[in-house]
């Protein structure tokens, strides 16, 4: 466990090398430009500090994107129909199991549609392969 944490931020060019040769470790948050390293910089700070003991509950990182290689379900808040477009009733029926069934297959399809690589590093559940083959995309 690391105990500091310095994250430099280039801005424009970059940051000077005779710096970046006592650097241990770079990090890279995505393929495109920035114009500056403070967006990255609170990219990486969120993450980490999400992680340090005490900030978010175990399970809720349990419950969170990739830590089970699926991108998260579909959220919804009040109202229940908003512009015309309603909650899906199952989410308001309060039986547990249908909502889990739910949240498990529009996670299942979020994923197949938008992170279908991170389907490859997941050890698929029974219930899980069946679910996805019912997609037809």
């Amino acid at each position: 466990s690391i105990q500091h944490l310095v994250l430099l931020c280039g801005h424009y060019e970059g940051i000077d090398e005779r710096i970046l040769s006592r650097v241990h470790e770079t990090i890279s948050i995505g393929d495109y430009v920035l114009s500056g390293g403070e967006v990255a910089a609170m990219v990486v700070s969120d993450a980490v500090i999400r992680l340090v003991d005490g900030v978010i509950s175990p399970e809720s990182i349990d419950e969170e994107s990739f830590e089970n290689h699926l991108l998260e379900y579909p959220q919804y808040a009040a109202p229940r129909v908003y512009e015309g477009m309603a909650v899906p009733e199952v989410l308001l029926s309060g039986h547990h199991e249908n909502i889990r069934k739910y949240r498990l297959k529009e996670a299942l399809r979020k994923t197949k549609l938008l992170r279908p690589d991170l389907l490859e590093k997941k050890d698929l559940s029974k219930e899980e392969k069946k679910i996805l083959e019912e997609f037809d995309f």
